[in-house]
């Protein structure tokens, strides 16, 4: 009686383990915003898939998604979702993390002119320097659906130059411009 009792608990045990396993992946996968090609106007549309439910239903095996959040929403609220399919193709592709961590390779500050390495997006955040202006701002301070076209039209800040920036601009009456020798 009691090894048909552990082998059941076993049993249960794994089923639970591969039921949270799965949920694991299906949400890491699913989450985060990004950035998409709207079949509809063929123009950027930011993005978010309902994560949780899409653990919740790999549990039980089923791999239906959809969106919990869209920048073309409201208006667009009862559209067919076909997006899902570019996601569905290259989930980490369309992430606006990945989007904008490749925009930042390769590159160096505008400003002290070193390049940027491993980004911090929680320590550091890069920014981003607009030429009219000369006003620099956080990459996540544009709203997404406008990310492809603010990265071909700014130029990249580091983390240092940007408060550096910020208090020139801010506080201009406390800056003292020396001349280089």
């Amino acid at each position: 009686m009691s090894s048909i009792l552990l082998t059941s608990l076993v049993l249960a045990a794994a089923l639970v383990f591969v039921g949270f396993r799965r949920a694991l992946q299906a949400y890491l996968k699913f989450r985060g915003q990004r950035l998409v090609s709207c079949p509809e106007t063929r123009r950027p549309a930011a993005v978010r898939v309902a994560a949780a439910k899409a653990a919740w239903r790999a549990t039980r095996g089923s791999q239906d998604h959809e969106l919990s959040a869209c920048s073309r929403w409201p208006e667009r609220k009862d559209c067919a979702q076909v997006c899902l399919a570019q996601i569905e193709e290259a989930p980490k592709a369309c992430l606006v993390s990945t989007i904008v961590n490749r925009w930042y390779e390769g590159q160096q500050c505008v400003y002290c002119h070193k390049p940027f390495q491993t980004i911090h997006w929680h320590d550091r955040p890069p920014a981003l320097l607009a030429w009219g202006d000369r006003k620099t701002v956080q990459w996540n301070q544009v709203p997404a659906h406008q990310l492809q076209e603010t990265l071909g039209t700014h130029w990249p800040v580091c983390w240092s130059c940007h408060m550096a920036e910020t208090f020139r601009r801010e506080h201009s009456e406390l800056v003292i411009d020396r001349p280089a020798h």
